[in-house]
Parts: structure tokens; sequence; C-alpha cells
């Protein structure tokens, strides 16, 4: 079975990449961050946390850590901003001193971290006394209707997909345990609330297309099937999904949030 795979910027913003645009903007909202505050967007992908910060929250500088070489470069080339530098490096030591940022923040990246602790504890070590660390994940369990539809068809023609399903892979998906490891790493005051974006494929090609480029555990398990499997698996899906009458297809995503502040 394939793995995923976050290498192909434009790929992974077929897939995903387009709704988490709209989820960074509602949870920036929620952080209420005044301007002129240095910052720090750890697993930064292609850009498009750091690129809604630059337009919505006004920052004196943000850097951008991906371990993405691939997402750095697409980075590089659509956020243009001077304000903003992106560089490779692992959320789990992150290439900083202490105290650099005032506000840390993490989009739809703990859920792929190895020892997702260890990434939290760097964040509570790199912002300033008094400053914030956020994050947002998406809802892996129940809250991703794209996936979910998926996975219900793979499942029913492959026990076997079950076992790269997000669901039962990630930890860290759901208030609780975002929480909890926001506790441990030190940080008070910790909240977490949940964001929800709709999720409109224009057709069903629109919904499967993204699926065929390989980035990510559902379209890494695509890319491993026969070409009659990947049919059936296409025409199943096709006989699943709530279609409207244009032939939109409307679904929702949820992400959970969490935000706490370094001691003084």
């Amino acid at each position: 079975m394939a793995q995923p795979v976050w290498a192909n910027g434009d790929a992974y913003e077929a897939y995903v990449g387009r709704w988490s645009r709209l989820v960074a903007v509602d949870f920036l909202r929620g952080l209420a961050v005044p301007p002129g505050r240095q910052w720090l967007d750890v697993g930064s992908g292609t850009g498009a946390l750091t690129s809604t910060i630059l337009t919505h929250n006004d920052p004196v500088e943000i850097t951008g850590i991906d371990p993405s070489e691939g997402f750095v470069a697409v980075a590089r080339t659509r956020v243009t901003d001077p304000r903003a530098a992106f560089r490779v490096g692992d959320a789990r030591a992150l290439p900083l001193p202490d105290g650099v940022a005032d506000v840390v923040v993490s989009g739809l990246t703990l859920n792929f971290v190895p020892e997702p602790a260890r990434a939290v504890a760097e964040f509570a070590r790199v912002v300033r006394p008094a400053g914030v660390a956020a994050a947002y994940v998406w809802d892996y369990a129940e809250g991703m209707a794209m996936m979910r539809h998926f996975w219900a068809a793979a499942a029913q023609l492959d026990r076997v997909s079950t076992k790269l399903d997000e669901q039962n892979r990630t930890t860290v998906c759901q208030p609780d345990a975002l929480r909890a490891l926001w506790e441990q790493a030190g940080l008070r005051d910790v909240s977490t609330w949940p964001v929800d974006v709709p999720t409109v494929f224009t057709d069903f090609t629109d919904y499967w297309t993204p699926f065929l480029g390989g980035q990510g555990s559902a379209p890494g398990y695509v890319a491993t099937l026969a070409e009659h499997d990947r049919a059936a698996l296409r025409e199943l899906l096709a006989t699943r999904l709530p279609v409207e009458p244009d032939g939109s297809i409307r679904l929702t995503a949820r992400a959970w949030a969490v935000r706490g502040t370094r001691p003084a």
C-alpha cells in the first residue's frame, strides 16, 4: 500500500489545498491577533496559511517552515510578499532559537507529524512569553465528507483499504487530543473550537480528478489500483455522492482549532 506523499504542490492544491484556504480565514479570525507581529508558520506547505496571514493580519514578518522541498519551492513562487520567507525544516526540531515569534501557527500538519508532542513542545519553545501558539487539523474521524465518502466506497470494494483511512491512522484530529498536547507543552488558557467550511465541487469530475494526483493517503491508494479496480471505485463513488440538479456536489469539511499562550 502506498503511504501519503507530500511533495507535489500543484497536486496537493487541487486535492485539499483549495479548501484549506477557506479554513485559514476562519481560523485567523478566531485568533484575533493584532497587526505588526512576527509570525511562524510550521508546516507551511504551499503557503496557503502564510498568504492568508499576510492578507488579514498585516504581520511585520512571517517565516514558513516545511519538511518538503517541493512544497517550499511552490510557496516561494506563489507568495512573493517581501515580509515572507520559507525554509525547509522539521516541526520536531525547528531550526530557530528560543522565543523568536509572537505567534506560532500550524495548519493541517500535526496529523502527519510523527511524535506530535515534540512538535508542540517546539511551538512552545520558539514563541515569546505571552505569545500565542495555535493550530488546526482536519477532523478525519467525522468531519471530512469528501474523504468519508471515498473511504466508504473503497472499503466496500477492498477491506484492506481501511488501513490507509486517515481516521484509523491519525490520533490528533479531535479537540480533546489537541487540548492535551497544548497543556502538556506548558501552554496556558487553552481553548479549542470547530471550523466548518463548504467544499463545493462543480461536478463529479471536479471531485474525482484530484484523487488521481498521488498526494495524500486516498490519492496514494488510487495510484496502486489496477485500471479496472480504479474504474470500479470511480463508478461506485459516482452512485454514492449527493449530486445536485445542476450536477454540483455540495459537501462540508470540518477542522478543529486549538490555541494557547506561553506563560509570561
